[in-house]
């Protein structure tokens, strides 16, 4: 689903929500914290600046609202199935080539916890799942690091059943929040493994927004034109940078102020074209260093949006391309069977109002098996036939109805 293309830029990438923070009160147990977590936060920030980039560039003039901490999670649990040139590949786009499997394992397992516990009055929770085909074969140390290091809930499934597609899709929905529903519509016959992250975000502002404030006022568009849209605003100390080229402003949630909404906001005489083109790992860790907090008059628009799309093409431009090559994707550590990556699905919510901010992310990754036997099971009333092959001759016939009469 796109989105109007009325704010252009999400005004927030959701890694900037819930996966970096100004901290200005550093305790020796959030030191411990980032020292754990490190590695891995810089690979999945620097995948999701990759994927926002890549989007971006083919969804130009339309709204993005992509959540990296959601896709991170999930190609991860993915990446414990993968072998050979199959896991390189993984590697390279994933950053995290520098990272044993188990060094990756722990520190997502250390991030989850943090990224949950960053502040008690702010919801986060970050849940994953693997649903798997009735009688199909796993390998047990893939299932198990799943559920050790990701606690991932894991099901086995009659995938011939629609009841299952309606299990899938109440689990996203118990774990959005409610604000994304489905993520998949049918279960294709040759399909035998679902990997799912959800990641749902509810956080009141730690300095709310008047709502008798808010007032319709013009948003300009990239076009020219220009649209009357509610404008929140208030005055106050924030955290706050400006450079030649644009503004920059950190709203903080909650108590401890660990999550925070970041707006980038190009000046006039540039654009949000030019300022993207700047957004790479080393200017965003250099602009956060240098915030101030200077009494501030911030007007932003109040919004809501939802966002999908496939992701496979764009993983598979970026270099992830065998994972997805039904002859040589290799995930062996996963099963004996010959299984390649069919999708990613990805959805996002966001809504953003006078009294805080609430989004949701899903990302579905599919499996198929390249040959997977047809599954016949004569358990009901069946008819059946003796023949004689050469005349064609009919022997016997019969319909079993209870074959304990």
């Amino acid at each position: 689903m796109k989105t109007k293309p009325l704010i252009i830029f999400s005004l927030t990438l959701l890694l900037t929500i819930i996966g970096l923070a100004i901290q200005p009160r550093v305790t020796m147990s959030e030191t411990e914290s980032s020292t754990q977590t490190a590695a891995i936060v810089k690979a999945n920030n620097n995948l999701g600046l990759d994927l926002f980039a890549a989007i971006w560039q083919q969804n130009e003039g339309e709204n993005v609202f992509i959540a990296p901490s959601s896709i991170s999670f999930a190609l991860a649990m993915l990446y414990n199935g993968a072998e050979g040139e199959t896991a390189q590949e993984m590697s390279q786009v994933l950053h995290n080539s520098s990272l044993s499997l188990t060094e990756i394992n722990r520190q997502n397992q250390a991030l989850r916890q943090v990224l949950q516990e960053a502040d008690p009055e702010v919801q986060l929770a970050i849940a994953n799942s693997l649903w798997m085909r009735e009688g199909f074969n796993f390998k047990p140390e893939f299932l198990e690091n799943n559920r050790t290091f990701y606690e991932a809930t894991v099901s086995e499934s009659d995938f011939s059943n629609s009841t299952t597609v309606t299990k899938i899709n109440d689990w996203v929905k118990t774990n959005t929040g409610g604000k994304i529903t489905e993520i998949i519509d049918s279960i294709d016959p040759s399909q035998v493994l679902f990997l799912i992250n959800a990641v749902y975000f509810k956080g009141l502002w730690t300095h709310p927004f008047v709502k008798d404030n808010t007032q319709e006022k013009p948003f300009y568009l990239v076009d020219g034109g220009k649209k009357s849209v509610p404008m929140m605003s208030q005055t106050g100390g924030f955290p706050y940078l400006e450079t030649e080229t644009f503004q920059a402003i950190s709203l903080p949630y909650g108590e401890t102020e660990n999550l925070s909404m970041y707006l980038f906001l190009p000046k006039a005489e540039s654009s949000l074209e030019e300022f993207l083109a700047q957004l790479n790992l080393l200017n965003w860790n250099q602009w956060l260093s240098q915030f101030n907090n200077p009494k501030i008059n911030i007007v932003m628009p109040r919004f809501k949006l939802e966002y999908a799309i496939e992701l496979k093409d764009i993983l598979a431009d970026l270099g992830m391309r065998q994972a997805f090559t039904p002859e040589e994707a290799n995930f062996g550590a996963m099963t004996s069977e010959q299984v390649y990556v069919d999708s990613v699905k990805h959805k996002t919510f966001v809504e953003v109002n006078e009294e805080g901010t609430e989004a949701a992310g899903i990302t579905s990754v599919g499996i198929t098996a390249l040959s997977l036997p047809i599954a016949m099971e004569v358990n009901r009333p069946f008819f059946y036939v003796i023949r004689e092959r050469q005349t064609d001759t009919i022997l016997f016939m019969g319909a079993m109805l209870d074959p304990t009469a």
